[in-house]
């Protein structure tokens, strides 16, 4: 099992620096533990020596993908959110064996925007009934919690509605900015099972004392993450054929490094306050049809790829009917203001960082992405 965790070097040592004061010796539970974000949070909780229980989805296989190398260093249990027994076992064993009050990262989730269309029935059952059921689960057995944190998305805010603009804020140049505060508007079924799950969070904090946060990061991408996604398929092209297929060129996106996600997930779990919600990410804008750019231009420039990539929209990668979400950049000045969290990877690192893991990784991908290759072989260039 290869070892591609992010957290090595300086990386490491500022990780520590930063962290290792509240998560030391402490237990901690992560669901979708094996997942993209939830990998290198159970990465990081590891090396800050943390006590980690991960929650990996039971399949016939139970095979771990991101975190097989982590075996000896914590506790899986393989259960699934939808299977309330299976969710009440690991809180009783929480209860019984922790000698402290545990946090909880609350990252499993049927997490792709495009399949909830497709898998409706299964993203609602994960991410709304998943929730309830970890929420349920933390009451019926007393176990008292140092947070729980519950992983939103900034799909919940979908677009701005003219009947509410004025409760949204702006930039002089008349840019959205999307805070804690700004009205939310699901325009898929994976974001509205989002809200669901953020708001059971907060209704089990105000009805029963559970220590609940809601993090919503701003789309996060970089190594190990499925390559169905937008930065995934377009490296995961690149790499291979000439054409590069994507979608809606014009939206605008606030991209997010996944190691700066998971200082956001480990700032708010340690400083945050039961009860809020803070939102983190760049900070800054970028249209799609300029992240493919920037992503060919880095890999072009480091020698993955030549200078003959092409890029074409499909209609079969467009969002259904008028469900696309035109603009999403976040104001992260909570959360700077309470803890000095600021994202640190740019763009450009961060784009690198995902094209090397893609490239040095292609057994790993190659038979999840949602295109055929067109000839070339499999190979680097």
């Amino acid at each position: 099992m290869p070892n591609d965790t992010l957290w090595t070097g300086t990386a490491l040592d500022e990780l520590r620096e930063e962290f290792a004061g509240a998560y030391e010796g402490r237990t901690a539970l992560v669901t979708g533990a094996d997942g993209f974000m939830g990998s290198h949070l159970t990465d990081a909780l590891v090396e800050l020596g943390a006590t980690v229980h991960a929650f990996v989805r039971a399949t016939s296989s139970g095979a771990l993908n991101n975190i097989g190398g982590l075996r000896s260093r914590l506790k899986i249990h393989f259960a699934d959110l939808t299977d309330r027994t299976s969710v009440d076992y690991l809180m009783r064993e929480l209860k019984e064996t922790a000698t402290d009050r545990p946090y909880v990262f609350h990252l499993g989730a049927q997490a792709h925007v495009g399949e909830s269309w497709h898998r409706p029935y299964e993203t609602v059952a994960a991410n709304v009934i998943g929730t309830l059921n970890l929420l349920q689960a933390v009451v019926d057995t007393g176990l008292e919690l140092e947070k729980f944190d519950t992983a939103g998305t900034s799909e919940e805010y979908g677009n701005v509605r003219e009947s509410v603009s004025d409760h949204h804020d702006f930039d002089d140049e008349g840019s959205l900015i999307l805070h804690e505060r700004s009205p939310i508007n699901p325009k898929s079924i994976y974001a509205t099972a989002k809200v669901a799950a953020d708001f059971l969070t907060m209704n089990y904090h105000d009805a029963f004392g559970v220590p609940g946060v809601v993090t919503r990061m701003f789309n996060n991408y970089g190594p190990r993450q499925n390559p169905r996604y937008v930065t995934g398929t377009i490296i995961t092209q690149a790499l291979t054929r000439e054409t590069i297929e994507l979608g809606a060129l014009d939206p605008l996106r606030d991209f997010c490094f996944c190691t700066d996600g998971v200082r956001g997930h480990l700032t708010v779990a340690a400083q945050g306050a039961p009860g809020e919600v803070y939102v983190y990410g760049q900070g800054q804008n970028v249209s799609m049809r300029d992240w493919v750019d920037l992503i060919l231009r880095v890999g072009e420039a480091e020698g993955f790829w030549p200078g003959d990539r092409e890029v074409v929209t499909t209609e079969a990668r467009h969002r259904p009917g008028s469900s696309e979400v035109m603009a999403l950049r976040v104001g992260h000045e909570k959360l700077t203001a309470e803890t000095g969290w600021q994202p640190k990877v740019s763009w450009e690192e961060g784009v690198l960082s995902t094209i090397r893991w893609y490239a040095e990784n292609r057994g790993r991908w190659i038979g999840r992405v949602d295109w055929l290759p067109t000839g070339s072989p499999l190979t680097a260039p």
